[in-house]
């Protein structure tokens, strides 16, 4: 009987010392530390979870990921397989203008976020009405791309495959632009209300990062329509 309970001693120390020797040692003179220090080692060693807004933002990216992907891989399987014209190389054109702006929108959101870090908050929306601004342009200017290709040139989305693809993918594209412009004017709106103030700086963080998000599928999507679908 006592050597079963020498052995369940010796168990339960080891135990102890599993648990508490990576975070709470024993001092110099041989003894545990206080509960207090264990306490604090404890809360000292606790991980700290991950933004939950970062999170959310990083899957959302994830999962439109995929989605543009899709889009992208169907408008290239379907490239060149269309019965009946028009073709790309016939009503496509380059659309430097409006490429200009959206990206162009990429540094302003920047300049715009490094301003409200600094707490200049006039520069600020100054620069977010600016990304305001080249968004809404780079929409006109796909709006009268679609009213020359429609009216002028005959190209529908029931037309031929190329133009149920393109419609697809570029329609896809404007929309995010689109949910992403309408982000942009409520912040601006509360803003100019007094309402975001330096506790908000993560959110205009998650804006901008979808916002850069959006900025580079149009790279993807410029260069597989209009640079080699032509």
């Amino acid at each position: 009987m006592e050597v079963r309970v020498r052995y369940w001693r010796r168990m339960a120390h080891s135990m102890i010392e599993d648990v508490y020797m990576p975070i709470a040692p024993e001092t110099s003179d041989g003894k545990w530390p206080s509960t207090r220090n264990v306490a604090n080692a404890l809360e000292a060693a606790e991980w700290n979870l991950p933004s939950s807004r970062k999170v959310a933002i990083i899957c959302l990216i994830l999962t439109e990921t995929g989605l543009f992907s899709i889009f992208v891989a169907g408008y290239v399987f379907y490239l060149g397989k269309s019965l009946t014209g028009p073709t790309p190389h016939d009503v496509l054109e380059l659309p430097i203008l409006s490429t200009i702006c959206l990206l162009s929108s990429s540094i302003t959101i920047v300049l715009a976020e490094r301003a409200f870090n600094r707490d200049r908050v006039g520069l600020f929306k100054l620069f977010w009405f600016a990304t305001i601004v080249l968004a809404g342009l780079f929409l006109t200017m796909t709006g009268a791309e679609w009213r020359t290709l429609i009216y002028q040139k005959g190209l529908r989305i029931s037309t031929n495959l190329f133009g149920t693809t393109f419609y697809s993918l570029v329609g896809l594209h404007a929309s995010h632009v689109i949910v992403g412009m309408c982000l942009l004017l409520l912040v601006l709106i509360f803003s100019l209300r007094g309402f975001v103030t330096i506790m908000h700086r993560e959110r205009l963080k998650m804006i901008s990062w979808y916002w850069h998000f959006v900025d580079a599928v149009w790279i993807v999507v410029f260069t597989v329509v209009y640079v080699i679908g032509r």
